[in-house]
């Protein structure tokens, strides 16, 4: 799979590790940044090129990180196309995946341990979207509020 991923100082060890762990898994990783470990970045600088890329199908599926993860959550959600949600546990990981075809998965480095983290990385990537009527019902619910907010943008 064609995974993105994204972190600011806050997630970069935990980035770092995952970049790896992605290659050695067999996938095709794009690292959005941060490329050096800065304690004055802001995480919106790699998560919305992040965000942007899972929305025009540059890559499949995204991974966000930071302190929380709530930051990179809120940041990825302001792309249209995007579903992104903050995740710490296993069920969220697959559901999110299966129900509401979530493409980012947000992740806080300071509250999963870096065990966890990855076996939720491993859930999200392994998991697929039903794409049950009730389900594509629901999606067509949000599009639908992201191109009226749009509109009226203008």
């Amino acid at each position: 799979m064609r995974v993105g991923i994204a972190a600011d100082h806050g997630g970069f060890a935990m980035k770092e590790q995952f970049v790896a762990a992605l290659k050695s898994a067999g996938h095709e990783v794009t690292d959005f940044g941060a490329l050096q470990l800065d304690p004055s970045d802001d995480y919106p600088d790699f998560v919305i090129p992040l965000a942007k890329a899972v929305v025009v199908s540059e890559v499949e599926r995204g991974i966000a990180l930071c302190s929380s993860g709530v930051g990179a959550s809120i940041v990825a959600n302001k792309v249209p196309g995007v579903h992104a949600a903050l995740i710490h546990d296993h069920f969220s990981a697959h559901q999110g995946v299966e129900d509401d075809d979530m493409n980012i998965l947000c992740l806080g480095s300071l509250v999963v341990g870096k065990a966890l983290a990855w076996e939720l990385v491993q859930t999200f990537i392994a998991a697929r979207f039903s794409g049950a009527e009730r389900h594509r019902r629901r999606l067509g619910k949000i599009s639908a509020l992201e191109r009226e907010v749009k509109h009226h943008e203008k």
